[in-house]
C-alpha cells in the first residue's frame, strides 16, 4: 500500500460521527488518567507530565483506534502491538515517561523484559478500547 492508498483508507476510517470520536476522547482520557494514577499507586511507571495523558491516549490512541475499528481481535492487537511498542520505546529513551526502580513488573518479569511488558498489555486496548466504546455509544446513541 502506497501512502496516497493509505491516507485514503484513514480517510474512510476517520469519517465517523463526531459524538464517536467525542465518546473516544472522553473514554480514552478517562481511562489514561485512571492508569497513570494506577501506575504511580503501585509504583510501576508514570508519565513525566499530568497532560501527556493527553497526548498519548487522545493524539496517538484515539486516531489509531478509529483505524483499527472493524478489524478482528487479533489484528486489532497486532497493529496495536506495534504502535504501543513504538510508544513505549520512545516513552523510556526521550524519558518522557518513567519507570519506578524495582517495580511489580521488573521483579516479576527482569528489568530488561520491563517495556515489551508495557506494550504487550496496552496493545489490548485497541480491540477492547474499540468494543467498550461501541457498545457505550449505541447504548447512549441507539439508532431508534
Amino acid at each position: 500500500m502506497n501512502l496516497q492508498a493509505f491516507i485514503a483508507f484513514a480517510k474512510t476510517k476517520w469519517d465517523v460521527p463526531r459524538k464517536l470520536v467525542v465518546l473516544y476522547c472522553i473514554i480514552y482520557f478517562l481511562w489514561g488518567l485512571g492508569m497513570n494514577w494506577f501506575g504511580q499507586v503501585v509504583e510501576i511507571a508514570r508519565f513525566t507530565f499530568w497532560w501527556q495523558v493527553i497526548t498519548c491516549y487522545i493524539l496517538y490512541m484515539v486516531p489509531i483506534s478509529l483505524l483499527l475499528r472493524g478489524l478482528p481481535f487479533h489484528m486489532q492487537y497486532a497493529y496495536g502491538l506495534i504502535a504501543m511498542g513504538i510508544l513505549e520505546f520512545l516513552g523510556y529513551a526521550l524519558q518522557t515517561s518513567y519507570a519506578y526502580p524495582n517495580n511489580l513488573l521488573d521483579q516479576f518479569f527482569g528489568i530488561r523484559n520491563f517495556s515489551l511488558g508495557m506494550a504487550l498489555f496496552f496493545a489490548v486496548y485497541f480491540p477492547f478500547g474499540n468494543w467498550g466504546v461501541q457498545k457505550l455509544y449505541n447504548l447512549i446513541f441507539p439508532k431508534g
